[in-house]
């Protein structure tokens, strides 16, 4: 149990880097998403932030919806390092 744990946490931890990433970058308007590595790297985030985009939807052109799939994902975190190994 403690293994699967332990990869959850690093997973969680791994994405939220990735989120980042994918939020630092939209500020450069320049990148095209279609070309490699910044493709892969919405195909990864995307369907995520997509779940939350549905909730929270764009409001005068900023996206306020990592916000809250950053939350959430550090509440998994969270509860995750909390379980008893």
């Amino acid at each position: 149990m403690s293994l699967l744990i332990t990869t959850l946490v690093t997973f969680v931890t791994f994405y939220s880097y990735l989120l980042i990433i994918r939020v630092l970058l939209t500020w450069f308007p320049q990148i095209n998403w279609y070309n490699q590595p910044f493709a892969a790297l919405a195909q990864i985030t995307d369907p995520y932030l997509n779940l939350f985009r549905s909730i929270i939807p764009p409001l005068g052109g900023m996206d306020f919806s990592p916000i809250l799939a950053f939350f959430a994902l550090n509440l998994a975190g969270g509860f995750l390092r909390a379980i008893p190994y």
